[in-house]
């Protein structure tokens, strides 16, 4: 048994963590000697949480893994794609669909939807803060309100929403970047003093690491900022704020009132980090107020899942969809430059975009061939840069 609670890879790809539901409908059909028959499963969005206008795709290179070895063709938007509900005429879009036997799929539509849902909504979240906060750096503070072995996925997807960095070793791992934080509370009541610990700090880490004091600890904000440059002096490169909640108060003219004292001391260049709580309306705010970073947890980290659900739409060549679903192999046609979407019937030709009359880009790419992956996996870094080009072109 293992001593933590959760699968292991060859436990998913076996299809070990399906509702029993697909294990029973797999016996039916051998059962009936119907594993073979032919489907097309297309994967759409249920409405999006608080009435997201967009979302941002996250988890197709751990589809790909999945649908690695199994007979099966899959097409899907490339990671990072913004997506949307439905197209501009409202007909639901698909993001990723999935042709081959059915009895060689089925039991995986449990993974392959919880591989995307939860990331999507983890990447979604990133990228609506980093919307908010534009040009302010942006980090990652949210593993620890989940299961540790999730840390590399939601730091790997809250980085491709457009996180600049992420906190846990593991997460750096993955996204090829190297761990940020600052300092916890636990450092300076170990010491018993924050000018001591401050110290301490400034000697014992590497040049670097930037010099950023925490300054919520035992007294005032403005005055632990104060007693902080007077410690550091030009080595500090910023003060952190974790006032928890019963202490904040207006949180923004606290912000504002730390920055006046900065400046006027003569270290403009100390940057005011805030963490604890945020949100985008949070960051919009204590932005405005002079904080110059943020570190973003629990509403990243604990996102709103995307509703994703697969369904199939044509058996053995035919159109078939249950109520509430349109049936047949569709494509997602996409204007580069207005990034409006069009969805119609697969073999149908390229449309233009209905409102700058231009090239569409079809979006539903091949991941999978015959159980080989075909599509090129790109770096977390890359898809990043993908997701930030697109977030110029949309509105929260």
């Amino acid at each position: 048994m293992p001593v933590f609670h959760h699968a292991t890879d060859e436990e998913i790809k076996k299809g070990e963590t399906t509702d029993i539901y697909f294990v029973r409908t797999k016996q039916v059909l051998e059962a009936k000697r119907l594993t073979k028959i032919r489907a097309y499963a297309e994967v759409t969005p249920g409405v999006l949480p608080s009435s997201w206008p967009w979302g941002v795709l996250c988890g197709i290179e751990e589809e790909a893994r999945l649908f690695e070895g199994c007979p099966v063709d899959v097409y899907a938007m490339p990671e990072g794609s913004v997506f949307y509900h439905d197209d501009y005429t409202g007909i639901r879009e698909p993001v990723m669909y999935i042709e081959g036997p059915y009895g060689e799929f089925c039991l995986l539509e449990t993974p392959l939807l919880g591989l995307l849902c939860q990331a999507s909504g983890v990447a979604t979240k990133a990228a609506r803060v980093k919307k908010v906060a534009e040009e302010k750096l942006v980090l990652a503070f949210g593993i620890r309100r989940m299961h540790p072995a999730l840390s590399p996925m939601l730091d790997r997807a809250a980085y491709i929403g457009g996180c600049d960095g992420v906190s846990s070793l593991s997460g750096a791992k993955i996204t090829g970047t190297k761990p940020m934080g600052t300092m916890p509370h636990a450092l300076i009541i170990a010491f018993g003093d924050q000018v001591k610990a401050w110290k301490a700090f400034d000697e014992v880490m590497p040049h670097d690491v930037p010099r950023v004091a925490l300054i919520d600890t035992y007294y005032d904000e403005k005055a632990e900022a104060i007693m902080a440059v007077e410690a550091l002096k030009q080595r500090l490169h910023g003060v952190r704020l974790d006032t928890p909640g019963s202490r904040k108060g207006n949180f923004a003219e606290i912000v504002r009132e730390i920055r006046w004292e900065l400046d006027v001391r003569g270290y403009k260049h100390v940057k005011i980090f805030v963490s604890g709580g945020l949100n985008e309306e949070s960051i919009r705010i204590l932005s405005g107020a002079g904080a110059e970073a943020f570190g973003v947890g629990t509403s990243i980290s604990n996102a709103p899942t995307i509703d994703f659900a697969m369904d199939i739409v044509e058996l053995n060549g035919k159109p078939v969809a249950k109520r509430g679903k349109l049936s047949c192999k569709k494509q997602v046609w996409r204007c580069p430059k207005c990034l409006r979407d069009t969805v119609q019937l697969f073999d149908l030709p390229m449309p233009k975009c209905p409102k700058c009359c231009g090239k569409t880009e079809a979006m539903l790419k091949p991941l999978v061939k015959k159980g080989e992956i075909v599509a090129k996996l790109p770096k977390p870094s890359a898809i990043r840069r993908y997701v930030l080009k697109q977030l110029e072109k949309l509105i929260l």
